[in-house]
């Protein structure tokens, strides 16, 4: 009998899964929507039917794990089902397994066990997020992010996303801190250590430290020397403790332009999560917003549609 995962906590209120998937196997046809009518039904679906959740959080998947995952799955197939939902135009949108289906793919598999249901907008997003989390599917930016949008689309406080994702409300707020870090840094992580990027750990160092040039001079340091973790809260805690330099960078900025100016602009980089500086004076002037990647500009139109709508 195929081995039961269970899908940990969180996830068991918000999807329906099949008891037992053993012996049940219809196909589907042009009379699909009988068998979709079967609530928690597992049914084989073509895997080139199967498209991605427009609201998943995981945006990277790394290309030697899916050929492990690959690997399994073509000598025990999936014991998991995906969870899905019908696009309506002969496709299913991937509510939870994405990474399960292209390492279907990968796997030869024609077609894969699904279970197919109805969500809301929210739903879509708390069941990948979840199911992401729990199988440590994201990288910290992801992660980050992900809360940040679930917040916003439920209403929710720190302390509520926290219970329904089953972590403590201080991880979520660290996770969330990253967001506050500058595009670059962010990418960074994103990235990950073992590519030449910088892990969690190095951000919550870079995190500690007051003054915002003397963080991106640190995280310079942490990529260009390869610091350790160790190394770099070190240094972290001794930029804190000898500020001089920061006062000065403060006072020739402070100088140079209204304070009202620097302060919109710390405002919109911790509003859209990327680098943005404001050019001119209180009267007249320009705004530049970078962006580093179609995903990334998509995201800030978002939020800026969203803000103006």
């Amino acid at each position: 009998m195929a081995r039961k995962i269970g899908l940990g906590r969180g996830l068991d209120a918000l999807l329906p899964v099949s008891k037992d998937i053993e012996g049940y196997d219809p196909e589907i046809t042009n009379n699909a929507e009988a068998e979709l009518a079967k609530k928690d039904s597992v049914l084989q679906i073509p895997v080139d039917k199967l498209i991605p959740n427009p609201g998943q959080p995981r945006k990277h998947f790394d290309e030697t794990e899916l050929k492990e995952l690959a690997d399994s799955i073509a000598e025990h197939g999936i014991i998991q089902p995906i969870i899905a939902e019908d696009a309506k135009n002969g496709s299913f949108y991937i509510i939870a397994g994405e990474r399960r289906t292209r390492a279907a793919r990968l796997a030869g598999l024609s077609k894969v066990p699904a279970i197919i249901n109805k969500y809301s907008g929210k739903e879509r997003l708390e069941i990948s997020l979840i199911e992401n989390i729990q199988r440590s599917g994201l990288n910290p930016i992801e992660e980050a992010s992900a809360y940040k949008n679930l917040m916003d689309f439920s209403n929710l406080s720190q302390e509520e996303l926290a219970g329904r994702v089953g972590k403590n409300r201080s991880t979520v707020a660290n996770s969330l801190r990253l967001l506050k870090l500058p595009a670059e840094i962010q990418k960074s992580i994103e990235t990950g250590e073992k590519n030449g990027g910088i892990s969690s750990g190095h951000a919550r160092a870079l995190l500690s430290i007051n003054d915002k040039n003397l963080r991106l001079k640190l995280f310079r340091e942490i990529t260009g020397k390869k610091l350790s973790v160790r190394e770099a809260e070190k240094k972290a805690a001794a930029l804190n403790i000898n500020p001089s330099v920061t006062e000065d960078a403060k006072e020739k900025t402070a100088s140079r332009r209204p304070p009202e100016i620097t302060e919109m602009e710390e405002k919109f980089i911790e509003v859209l999560g990327t680098k943005v500086s404001i050019e001119g004076s209180l009267e007249k002037g320009r705004i530049h917003i970078e962006y580093y990647s179609m995903d990334d500009l998509d995201r800030l139109h978002g939020i800026l549609v969203g803000r103006i709508s």
